[in-house]
């Protein structure tokens, strides 16, 4: 099965993705993360205005599957939280790179983008 795989984000090896969006952030997770997980249930995100940590744990994600801790792939303050995923995780399933976008970050350090897995590196690790 091929998944969607956008040219304009940046991803982790743990599968989040991020995407400059002119100075924030947007972050979700990937299709491949959420076919794996199966049916979103239930997704637990930070508060606006608290600190993420590139590489720690931001959140939850629960699945019919099973549950699943959600990490940073950069450090920022939260600006934006997708408050839409409380009554309709599924969005996570339907469009994990739009409607189901989970956090926005003022983040700490732009150049820690960089550092994160190109579309061609992330696609290589899902074969």
């Amino acid at each position: 099965m091929s998944f969607k795989i956008p040219d304009d984000c940046r991803y982790r090896e743990t599968h989040e993705w991020a995407r400059d969006e002119d100075g924030s952030v947007r972050i979700g997770i990937t299709d491949f993360a959420q076919d794996e997980l199966g049916d979103i249930v239930f997704v637990e995100l930070p508060s606006v205005d608290e600190r993420i940590e590139q590489g720690e744990e931001f959140g939850v994600i629960e699945s019919i599957k099973a549950v699943s801790d959600l990490y940073a792939p950069l450090s920022g303050e939260v600006l934006a939280v997708n408050d839409d995923l409380v009554d309709a995780p599924e969005l996570v399933n339907d469009d994990p790179f739009d409607d189901g976008w989970m956090l926005e970050i003022e983040p700490t350090d732009e150049t820690d983008l960089e550092e994160l897995l190109s579309p061609e590196e992330y696609e290589a690790q899902t074969v």
